[in-house]
């Protein structure tokens, strides 16, 4: 895969990876192509998984740059009782 491949086979070569590889193992990540950069976004549960997404795609394209935009999840417990009205 090299980085003058359809920006749409690059997409779907790296949410393949993504997902089956079992650093990640995720379904849930947007990726995105633009000109030689992939832009990721979405949420996954530990910081350690978002480095783990930035790996994966510099091991699978080295020759492009990665944007990872993706977020954590807070699932800590809430602090207080939520009130309802």
């Amino acid at each position: 895969m090299t980085g003058t491949d359809a920006p749409q086979y690059l997409v779907a070569h790296a949410r393949r990876a993504l997902a089956e590889d079992p650093r990640t193992a995720e379904l849930g990540i947007r990726v995105n192509v633009r000109g030689s950069r992939v832009h990721l976004s979405g949420e996954v549960a530990t910081e350690e998984r978002r480095g783990d997404l930035e790996r994966v795609l510099h091991e699978l394209l080295p020759q492009v740059q990665v944007c990872n935009d993706v977020r954590v999840a807070d699932t800590r417990e809430p602090s207080r009782r939520e009130e309802l009205r």
